[in-house]
């Protein structure tokens, strides 16, 4: 298991993909959370397995209106109590 913490920019909100990332999550079964930030970006912690993060990654770039021009990412602790993928 990893947790790992991003930054996405580009057409990142207002598009969907806050729910997109909730849905995508769920179906590989990620916890985390994520949230639009004030700047135009999107903000996300997810935590899984290398490959669940991944294919989660992989649905969120399939979505419709979504166009994601920059992925930053860095590992971060694993956070053992929590359930679950939410919208903040």
């Amino acid at each position: 298991m990893i947790r790992k913490a991003f930054r996405f920019t580009g057409a990142v909100q207002g598009v969907g993909f806050r729910y997109r990332a909730q849905y995508a999550a769920n179906g590989c079964r990620v916890t985390g959370w994520v949230k639009n930030e004030w700047d135009g970006s999107v903000i996300m912690e997810a935590q899984g397995t290398e490959e669940q993060i991944n294919e989660m990654l992989k649905l969120i770039n399939e979505g419709s209106y979504i166009r994601i021009d920059r992925m930053e990412y860095h590992e971060i602790p694993l956070d053992e109590k929590e359930r679950g993928f939410h919208v903040r």
